[in-house]
């Protein structure tokens, strides 16, 4: 609050409606603003169930984030669907650029030495990885892939891994030791520079998104992931910006996806990746990682910056 007058206030979304604040500071410097929505709240928490919509809290909380989209010059919003719903809201779609999240070029690719190296730390040498690796949250529910690993449980050839943390990691690890699965392998996030690595060491990565959170939350994980090149395994609502993606990747079994609930079919496509494994090799074609790779998507957000501050 004491920062002398700024040109352009850029908000985002973490602590939630933070960009109330934002909006506000920009308007008393009659500054640019521009608001990068990385997860829209509250509708978020509504989806979710944490909140009424017709509650007290519930409208002051609309009142804020409709104030801060106002006010915006430009809105970044992370995929069509996030957009559409902010443009739902009277918003104009000319407002509105869509710029994905990037992969961590810089570090994460496909690492074949450190592949070996983690998968023989954790006794994985031999062994079908299927990996969930980041945030454990409530917004992107796991019970299907935990069903799907109680149901190949007895198959010694499968592992799966939860690596990350977050609310529901604590419920992972609870269900691992209530069921005593030893096929299940849970590790805390890696750090950056073993992070590919780590990811370079599943033969399939899940990604998973609520049915009930299509354009309120963005799972990025699936950038790193087309980093790595694994096959892909995503369990959630049809279509989204997840869906999309993968159906650019084309015919073929790099990618399955399953709707919350449907865990024979997911059980069906592990042991057909199983079958088809490939050791790790990279299976995503260089055209579409290359598509969300930094230096192909950070220029497109500068470009919205300077938009916001009108030098474009």
């Amino acid at each position: 609050m004491r920062l002398p007058r700024q040109d352009v206030v850029v908000a985002l979304t973490t602590p939630p409606l933070i960009s109330f604040i934002g909006a506000w500071r920009a308007k008393l410097w009659r500054a640019k603003f521009c608001y990068w929505v990385m997860d829209l709240n509250p509708d978020e928490a509504v989806a979710a169930g944490w909140l009424r919509a017709d509650s007290f809290i519930g409208k002051i909380l609309e009142r804020m984030s409709r104030f801060s989209l106002n006010q915006a010059n430009r809105i970044v919003a992370l995929d069509r669907f996030m957009s559409d719903r902010i443009a739902a809201k009277g918003i104009p779609q000319e407002k509105i650029a869509v710029i994905p999240p990037w992969s961590h070029d810089n570090n994460v690719s496909f690492d074949a030495a450190g592949r070996e190296q983690f998968r023989k730390l954790h006794g994985l040498d031999g062994k079908f990885v299927v990996m969930y690796s980041g945030n454990h949250s409530p917004v992107h529910p796991l019970d299907t892939l935990m069903q799907a690993a109680d149901r190949l449980k007895d198959d010694p050839g499968i592992v799966f891994c939860f690596i990350g943390g977050g609310s529901e990691f604590a419920r992972v690890k609870k269900w691992v030791a209530e069921t005593k699965n030893s096929q299940v392998l849970c590790l805390a996030y890696q750090p950056l520079d073993k992070l590919s690595a780590s990811m370079s060491a599943a033969d399939a990565h899940l990604v998973v998104l609520g049915k009930s959170m299509l354009g309120t939350v963005h799972p990025c994980k699936i950038y790193n992931i087309l980093a790595v090149g694994a096959p892909v395994l995503y369990i959630g609502p049809q279509p989204s910006h997840v869906s999309e993606i993968l159906d650019r990747l084309g015919d073929g079994h790099s990618w399955a996806a399953v709707a919350h609930g449907e865990v024979e079919m997911l059980v069906r496509h592990i042991q057909e990746l199983q079958v088809w494994k490939t050791g790790g090799a990279p299976q995503i074609p260089v055209q579409v990682t290359s598509t969300f790779a930094k230096g192909a998507l950070l220029p497109q957000l500068i470009d919205a910056l300077e938009n916001a501050a009108g030098k474009s």
